[in-house]
């Protein structure tokens, strides 16, 4: 923008500016006798300093009244604070003690020491035999550890391969931001095969071989003060916070002993329809089971005493067992006994939302992937498969953890070759995901100072709940002589 030179010169002066009369006083006042002015600024400074004086004394007395109305504070500590309402304490001679509620907001004192109760942490039970099942296995307790808001509890059923493995990750948190507890219990196959055995009927052709069956008895591994955990098979990862899970346990109903998925649309007679639950994860009340006596062994049947909840079942699914009184036909492993457990004993079992079992095995993951982050909740329903019939019709699955379970042709999951191929569909939505917390480092898991503590355990000598009852009748359980 620009301006005519006209405007933009000053116009001259034709004749100066009238006196101001300010300064005209000014120029009076300093043509007085020296005397006088002097008399004036001492006035002046005594009108200021009365009233100064006058008004600090206006404001100590308000001070003071308005202190007299607030009584002293009593000798006793006060009740703690509730909803911003201040409970005291006032005692009127020869009446009991009255709690008086004052609805004025006060701010608790600078002094207190009160401590906030300590988080409840999450437990996890997880089984891992071989050092390749612990190198799945550290990704998924890595992830744990990445996301969680909790506290955490390990307690890793394994043998000293996969202990080694494990504890030399954990050892490069030195910082940790919560506290986390790590326990080993160290079970041989000699062990393993020894409770089976005292059991009786159960074996499995499936790969996971005896150590699968472990999962069967979790709550008889761990240590009676550990009440309630999550199982998780090795081959998954959480892309949230697992506090999520955990707070699952608290709508259980109270007869409800465990909870899995469960797939009603799935059948195989094959299988006695066991692929209608998944196994892979569970939210196991230990004391639940414990006190069902989820299974069987001979120190139950010698002592007389009540009867485990398994055998029961398994007559029912399965029939008698064969001549040699084992189940020879039962397929899926631990999976085909929890189906035969949960389908004769429907009032210990929930079911667990399918965002907790995102599996590549047979649902495809029921269409989910990443990317196009503005879709929306409905229009994600209508994008997804393998939900009609199911629990989840009509609702859309929010994944919340990831299980890349049947990828055949390697131990690892993450190494499956399909990763290779761009064009394969599972590839396209979720190996970015995979990359990303297979190569997340521990070292990245140290806060900037330590908050929280690592302990590290290790149970060498495991003794099962069927052999301390035997050891409390006095007497050693028939097949312990196999340990």
């Amino acid at each position: 923008m620009s301006y005519p030179r006209s405007y933009l010169d000053s116009p001259s002066l034709e004749s100066s500016p009238p006196p101001s009369p300010w300064r005209t006083r000014a120029e009076q006042f300093r043509h007085r006798p020296v005397r006088l002015r002097q008399a004036a600024l001492v006035l002046a400074g005594l009108a200021f300093l009365c009233t100064f004086a006058l008004l600090s004394r206006q404001s100590q007395a308000d001070y003071d009244v308005a202190h007299d109305h607030h009584p002293s504070r009593p000798s006793v500590p006060l009740p703690t604070l509730q909803h911003g309402h201040d409970h005291r304490l006032h005692h009127d001679s020869g009446r009991p003690h009255q709690v008086v509620e004052d609805h004025t907001l006060s701010k608790p004192a600078l002094d207190d020491t009160r401590v906030a109760a300590a988080p409840e942490s999450i437990v996890f039970s997880l089984i891992m035999f071989s050092e390749d099942a612990a190198i799945e296995g550290a990704i998924l307790m890595k992830s744990i550890l990445m996301y969680s808001s909790k506290p955490i509890q390990f307690h890793i059923i394994c043998d000293d391969g996969a202990r080694a493995y494990l504890e030399r990750r954990f050892r490069l948190i030195e910082r940790p931001a919560r506290d986390i507890l790590v326990r080993f219990y160290l079970l041989s196959l000699g062990d393993m095969s020894a409770r089976i055995e005292r059991e009786g009927a159960i074996v499995s052709d499936h790969s996971a071989g005896t150590p699968g069956l472990m999962k069967l008895f979790i709550h008889e591994i761990l240590p009676e003060s550990v009440k309630r955990a999550i199982f998780i098979d090795t081959d998954a990862f959480f892309i949230t916070d697992p506090a999520l899970l955990w707070d699952r346990f608290g709508d259980f109903a109270p007869q409800t002993a465990l909870a899995m998925p469960s797939h009603p649309d799935q059948s195989s007679a094959e299988w006695h329809n066991a692929n209608r639950i998944c196994s892979c994860i569970m939210l196991l009340d230990l004391a639940r089971l414990r006190a069902l006596r989820l299974m069987d062994s001979s120190a139950y049947r010698d002592a007389a005493a009540s009867p485990a909840l398994a055998p029961a079942a398994f007559r029912a699914m399965f029939g008698a067992p064969g001549e040699d009184g084992k189940y020879r036909g039962v397929k899926l492993g631990d999976q085909g006994y929890w189906w035969a457990i949960v389908s004769q004993n429907p009032g210990v079992f929930e079911h667990l939302s399918y965002d907790w079992e995102m599996s590549s095995c047979l649902m495809d993951m029921y269409g989910t992937g990443l990317g196009d982050d503005a879709r929306g909740v409905e229009e994600e329903a209508r994008r997804q498969v393998h939900t009609e019939g199911t629990p989840h019709a009509g609702k859309a699955v929010l994944p919340k953890m990831l299980h890349f379970n049947c990828l055949d042709g390697t131990p690892h999951y993450y190494e499956w070759e399909g990763w290779v191929d761009a064009q394969n569909s599972l590839t396209r939505r979720w190996h970015p995901a995979v990359q990303y917390h297979v190569g997340f480092k521990w070292i990245w898991l140290n806060a900037h100072k330590p908050l929280g503590s690592l302990t590290i355990e290790r149970e060498e000598k495991v003794v099962f709940a069927d052999e301390r009852f035997a050891a409390r009748q006095g007497r050693m359980p028939r097949g312990a002589e196999f340990a």
